[in-house]
């Protein structure tokens, strides 16, 4: 559920600008989906099941621009109201407004509040996402929802080669990850991905910020997609054993299918029979 097209967060490395995903106007002049809750209203009318509701994969549910427009609030009290699950993914601290409703879904039914975190540093979090509450910040959110008993899911990515490819970034967000008690962490590797469009706007804010930067990028991975951190593995293998020794989940796969999972009404029901 994509209920906005753009974004006004300024993340430098955003592959939602990517050429593929044909966007046809300018990445900072939100498409708005004014009649998402309609739609959303009468596809949930139809469904016989419920299950789990994913939004803000490719656009934040909370853009400023939501504060005033409240279409992610409205469409979370329809799923409300029809006893729906909800899988949502932000930056924003502006998720907080809804809290009430979160934390009423979580009770009814299941509600997972998902924040990306990729650089612990405060300074560099306001270069690589300018226009969103930084890290320490959404840190307090999860440690919010862990009060509320709402569970929270982390996406650590992307991780920039040569910028925050660091034992120290990753150890100071898992540190903010197990204290606020997630319930998993996403991590697909350490690097990013760049593609038509999202590396044009990529380049030039490296060339904004860290100057000789691009030339580096340039030599090391041409055109290539997949940008992967020389410090990838040994980094990996630091992730894999700090989410072992908290008992967070850490394979993708196994976060993926709690994601997804709705729970089943008559799940502990002991049987007559």
């Amino acid at each position: 559920m994509n209920l906005y097209r753009g974004c006004t967060h300024g993340c430098i490395y955003c592959d939602s600008r990517s050429d593929c995903y044909q966007m046809e106007h300018a990445f900072e002049d939100i498409e708005v989906k004014q009649n998402a809750p309609a739609l959303l209203e009468a596809a949930l009318r139809r469904k016989r099941k419920p299950c789990m509701i994913g939004t803000g994969a490719m656009c934040d549910p909370y853009m400023p621009c939501e504060e005033k427009l409240r279409l992610t609030r409205q469409c979370l009290e329809i799923i409300d109201r029809y006893g729906f699950g909800l899988a949502i993914q932000t930056k924003s601290d502006l998720i907080l407004r809804d809290l009430d409703l979160l934390t009423r879904m979580n009770e009814k039914a299941k509600c997972i509040a998902e924040l990306t975190l990729t650089t612990f540093d405060e300074g560099l979090c306001k270069i690589l996402e300018p226009n969103v509450c930084t890290t320490r910040r959404r840190h307090e959110v999860l440690k919010t929802f862990q009060k509320n008993g709402v569970p929270t899911v982390v996406w650590l990515s992307p991780v920039l080669p040569f910028i925050n490819d660091t034992e120290e970034n990753l150890l100071g967000i898992l540190d903010y990850c197990f204290d606020a008690g997630v319930a998993g962490i996403l991590c697909f590797g350490i690097g990013t991905t760049l593609r038509n469009g999202d590396r044009e706007y990529f380049y030039a804010a490296l060339d904004r910020h860290f100057p000789e930067m691009k030339r580096r990028y340039i030599e090391k991975f041409g055109n290539a997609y997949e940008c992967v951190s020389d410090n990838s593995a040994a980094l990996m293998r630091l992730f894999h054993d700090a989410c072992e020794e908290h008992g967070v989940m850490h394979d993708p796969g196994e976060i993926f299918a709690y994601l997804q999972a709705f729970p089943d009404a008559d799940a502990g029901q002991m049987s007559l029979f």
